[in-house]
């Protein structure tokens, strides 16, 4: 049976505008682009480790706002359990510790990049709840 890693994905909407970031060349699926956020720790909740992750990928503060889906994908390495969520930043700006590079992208702009597969049903409800 393949290894359960359960993660969060943080939708942050500023000015209509939906935040992306390219994982690292260190990273599993480099180059991929994705959601920020990260695994969810034991004894942690979703919402809890989306803020932590946030405020230490890229060193800013969000709100956890509505939920959007959660998704599952089988990849090598074990089944990625994605729950997405939308989210507003309360301080700081995004800033690259890890990922290669961030972009502020409409979210009709979102589907021209290469998404990790996780991602992709995310990307798909974004364009139709916010008129991709």
């Amino acid at each position: 049976m393949a290894k359960k890693i359960d993660v969060v994905g943080a939708v942050i909407v500023r000015d209509g505008m939906i935040l992306a970031v390219q994982r690292g060349a260190q990273q599993s699926l480099p180059g991929s682009w994705e959601f920020p956020g990260g695994k969810i720790e034991p004894g942690e909740d979703a919402r809890s480790a989306l803020i932590r992750e946030l405020d230490e990928e890229l060193l800013c503060e969000i709100t956890v706002g509505e939920f959007l889906t959660t998704t599952s994908y089988d990849y090598p390495f074990g089944t990625v359990v994605l729950s997405t969520y939308f989210c507003e930043l309360v301080s700081g700006e995004p800033r690259l510790t890890e990922h290669s590079q961030l972009r502020w992208l409409a979210p009709s702009e979102l589907r021209g990049l290469d998404w990790a597969p996780a991602d992709v049903p995310a990307v798909q409800l974004i364009e139709e709840k916010l008129g991709g």
